[in-house]
């Protein structure tokens, strides 16, 4: 795969954003982004709606002109460059087929704007990688949702773009085809080698295909990494929540003594390897995933060198893999304990006094602002009827 080393030059098609911005009058929707997309590698923009992911995208394409930076393929400035001047192609959540045309015209759309006149191997060969051989004569209206999309992306990847962007691809599609075309993208962008940048919500699906996943958040990168990264050792709170769920305590860190850190919260102490604390002094989170939580009978049953909190059980959902259960602790806050449907042990009722114990291996700790407010302390006031 491509990717910058030291004393090499840039690969041509190494995708760069250098100081990329765009505002929309007051508002700064991407704000002075810079990144690296190696050549050949499958990169996701992850965040909520409004992060500015989406504008991002259409910088890349071509469709929306920035207010300041640069969109580079290796060393050659494509920003002020039309969209169709761009070796670059983008399929849309929409998938935007054209009705008229069967299967096998709408791939060769492509190749036959270009003046290409012999297309049919071109196309029976895309038709063939997204595993639609024998549906070429038929019209989009008599396809699926998932054999659309395989027919936008097999539309795109024809013209042999250096960078297919694709935007929200799999949102229209029901949760179970999804997740089997999250396997199949990742199939064809194996096979044909080509940079995939693909914007998405959905935490699942960026994990899932991409080889690096950026976090944004207010038109900024929060992290940038690996997705198994970016889950087991966080670099902000926001990053901590988004990217999955997580139990962040607030407390007070006192410095790395060896090996570990030092933590006090809600009148307990708590320590966490130095090799895991992105902070080591002043007001931390100290974070622990639900899946690293164990739920005991009592402290008795707490293996050596782990530690715990007490709680009562205040919710318990079943969804089929594991147990998800709400912990009330003795502080007041609440913490969530996923627990694996193994069989065995038993399920535990809505009040029952619990144990939750995890190995600090699995911890991490993260710097928190001295006016952040402590996530795993519920706001009991809040009126009814307030809008998420």
């Amino acid at each position: 795969m491509g990717g910058t080393t030291a004393g090499r030059e840039t690969p041509a098609g190494d995708l760069r954003l250098a100081n990329l911005t765009k505002r929309f009058g007051t508002v700064t929707a991407v704000d002075d982004l810079s990144l690296t997309v190696p050549q050949g590698s499958f990169f996701a923009l992850l965040g909520a709606s409004g992060c500015g992911k989406t504008t991002t995208l259409r910088m890349i394409a071509g469709l929306e002109e920035p207010t300041g930076g640069q969109v580079l393929l290796g060393d050659r400035d494509v920003t002020r460059l039309r969209p169709y001047k761009r070796p670059v192609n983008t399929v849309f959540q929409s998938y935007a087929l054209f009705p008229h045309l069967n299967v096998f015209e709408n791939v060769a759309f492509g190749l036959r704007r270009r003046g290409i006149r012999s297309v049919d191997d071109e196309v029976m060969g895309m038709l063939a990688l997204v595993q639609l051989d024998d549906y070429g004569h038929r019209r989009p209206a008599q396809l699926s949702g998932g054999q659309q999309q395989r027919v936008a992306l097999a539309r795109a990847l024809v013209n042999r773009p250096q960078v297919l962007l694709l935007d929200e691809p799999l949102g229209a599609l029901d949760l179970k085809l999804r997740r089997r075309m999250q396997l199949e993208l990742k199939r064809i962008q194996t096979e044909v080698g080509i940079t995939f940048v693909h914007v998405t919500h959905d935490q699942e699906e960026a994990m899932t295909m991409a080889d690096t996943v950026a976090v944004m958040n207010a038109g900024r990168i929060e992290q940038l990494g690996a997705p198994a990264d970016l889950y087991e050792y966080p670099a902000t709170a926001f990053v901590a929540s988004f990217l999955g769920q997580s139990n962040l305590l607030a407390g007070e860190a006192a410095g790395a003594g060896g090996d570990e850190v030092a933590v006090s919260a809600y009148g307990r102490r708590f320590s966490v390897p130095a090799g895991r604390a992105r902070a080591d002094r002043g007001p931390v989170h100290l974070g622990v995933r639900p899946e690293k939580l164990h739920l005991v009978d009592s402290a008795d049953q707490v293996p050596a060198g782990c530690q715990h909190v007490t709680g009562v059980v205040t919710d318990a959902s079943y969804v089929g893999v594991s147990t998800q259960y709400l912990l009330r602790t003795d502080w007041g806050g609440e913490l969530s304990a996923f627990v694996a449907n193994s069989g065995a042990t038993g399920p535990l009722p809505v009040g029952a006094e619990t144990v939750a114990y995890w190995d600090p291996r699995h911890a991490f700790l993260l710097a928190r602002g001295p006016r952040e407010p402590d996530p795993a302390t519920p706001v009991l006031d809040e009126p009814v009827g307030t809008p998420s």
